[in-house]
């Protein structure tokens, strides 16, 4: 063993994250962990990554007990992070984001022509066409997680934990990354690899970790465990299955005609798309990483220009209608980036909740007038619908697993009252139970009479969920079919971009 930690607990006001963890990782091997949200993985990574220190018990390096009290101590100790949510800085180019607090100085001046080089020889390891003076900001999530990799890979590193590495990562991507985790270990770096993709865990990992409600559960080595043994390890005696129930459809509520946009530099963000949803339809889109997936939905909402085409909702035109008066009048959307765009992280579980709905309906004719105990009531509605697992709601929303904050974000949009939900890969870093609670939401929502409408890199979950599957291939629109017509061959040729 490299690392163990001894009867290691994490307490928070009202939640025990952590609970008596005796938990092992294994030199120079890929230390699966795996776990439903809220099970204490990102918990027990951010003690190993110095970023947050135990409650009581103890970690040890070699044997020997240490203090990583901050992540220069962790990493001094050869312990690197990649966070499942993306620590980086959008306003700063690529390389500096790389080399940010472990920077090259030569002569008391930033060795700037070294760094780039070096910086460019991450890049191109990680298959990644970027030029490192490059802003952040301008490349597109997957992109960014590869320099938040590239960034990890920059450092003396013995032990890399990688959380959630995948979940913005295309199929090629994952490829890349696969490979630079076996290069990684041939030079004697030990992996912890947290990912809610089973397949993906069967694939790289050696040895494999499953906690429950921040208990360790068991162990096992990964060519003696099976995909029914880690659910039922995970889950527990809760038992998640979903069956596909269509909802009666209604009338067309919504129709894009026409929809473009164009990048500065040239080309397409979105080209000639157009289509219908109807009340109590489910139509997935499929496609791969820069499709153009997540600027339809940014263009449909108003959060992104387009230079020609039109959205109607209800036969209402929303050409004039900016964000808010596109949410007012029925529109709702969960983002892709739940960090960046979905969650304020500074306010509370209950301020994040309604924030949207405060805004267009809570207000009567102050401020004063906000009726809290409606709100209180609203929201202790929503935490039950949605099974967010939160002891208060008034706690900050950075106290919650990343899938609990995910199911916060779909109930501030829920709380507006919706007429079409647009959900952009809405169970992105959501484990296999959480994932069904999602798809159990989603048809509800639509034997409600909603429209849903979402987007997913997962072939099976757009093809379980989906009355009517879009495919996308560079901002356009490639197959359009009825859910008994979408086969996995036809799917993937649409998806696959031609010149």
């Amino acid at each position: 063993m490299i690392i163990e930690t001894r009867n290691v607990s994490r307490v928070y006001p009202g939640v025990t994250a952590l609970d008596q963890v005796n938990y092992c990782v294994y030199r120079n091997k890929v230390n699966v962990l795996i776990g439903e949200n809220g099970a204490g993985k990102s918990t027990m990574m951010k003690l190993l990554a110095g970023v947050e220190t135990p409650s009581s018990g103890q970690i040890l390096l070699d044997g020997v007990p240490v203090n990583l009290g901050s992540t220069q101590q962790a990493e001094k100790h050869g312990i690197s992070i990649i966070f499942q949510e993306l620590n980086l800085f959008p306003n700063m180019n690529v390389m500096d984001n790389i080399f940010i607090g472990n920077e090259f100085f030569q002569r008391g001046r930033i060795n700037e022509k070294y760094q780039y080089q070096l910086a460019k020889a991450l890049l191109e390891r990680l298959e990644l066409d970027v030029d490192p003076y490059a802003s952040l900001g301008e490349l597109g999530i997957g992109h960014q997680q590869l320099v938040e990799i590239a960034r990890a890979l920059s450092k003396d590193t013995r032990v890399l934990i990688m959380d959630e590495p995948t979940s913005a990562l295309s199929q090629s991507e994952v490829k890349v990354l696969f490979n630079v985790i076996a290069a990684l270990k041939r030079r004697g770096v030990t992996i912890i690899y947290i990912s809610h993709r089973l397949e993906e865990l069967m694939e790289i990992g050696d040895h494999i970790t499953i906690f429950r409600d921040g208990r360790f559960i068991s162990e096992r080595e990964v060519r003696d465990a099976s995909v029914p043994w880690i659910i039922e390890q995970m889950v527990g005696d809760k038992k998640k299955h979903f069956d596909y129930h269509p909802a009666p459809q209604g009338e067309t509520v919504l129709s894009v005609e026409g929809l473009t946009a164009l990048h500065q530099n040239g080309g397409y963000k979105l080209n000639d798309v157009s289509f219908n949803l109807r009340k109590g339809e489910v139509v997935g889109i499929y496609g791969l990483l820069g499709a153009g997936r997540t600027e339809l939905f940014k263009g449909m909402i108003g959060l992104m220009s387009c230079q020609s085409g039109t959205v109607t909702l209800k036969g209402q035109s929303l050409a004039k209608a900016n964000f808010q008066q596109r949410l007012k009048k029925g529109l709702a959307l969960v983002p892709e980036d739940r960090q960046g765009e979905g969650v304020v992280q500074l306010m509370s579980i209950k301020t994040n909740m309604t924030l949207s709905d405060l805004s267009l309906r809570a207000f009567h004719r102050a401020l004063a007038l906000l009726r809290p105990q409606k709100e209180d009531s609203r929201v202790n509605d929503m935490i039950q619908r949605l099974a967010i697992k939160v002891s208060d709601p008034e706690l900050p929303i950075t106290s919650l697993s990343g899938g609990n904050q995910q199911k916060v974000v779909l109930g501030k949009a829920l709380m507006t009252g919706p007429e079409v939900v647009l959900l952009d890969e809405p169970t992105r870093g959501i484990d296999v139970g959480a994932k069904t609670d999602v798809y159990h939401l989603i048809g509800s929502m639509a034997h409600q009479g909603l429209a849903v409408m979402f987007s997913s890199s997962e072939l099976e979950e757009v093809m379980a969920l989906a009355d009517r599957i879009l495919v996308m291939a560079d901002g356009r629109i490639t197959a359009d079919l009825p859910r008994a017509e979408a086969t996995r061959e036809i799917l993937i040729a649409a998806s696959t971009p031609h010149d």
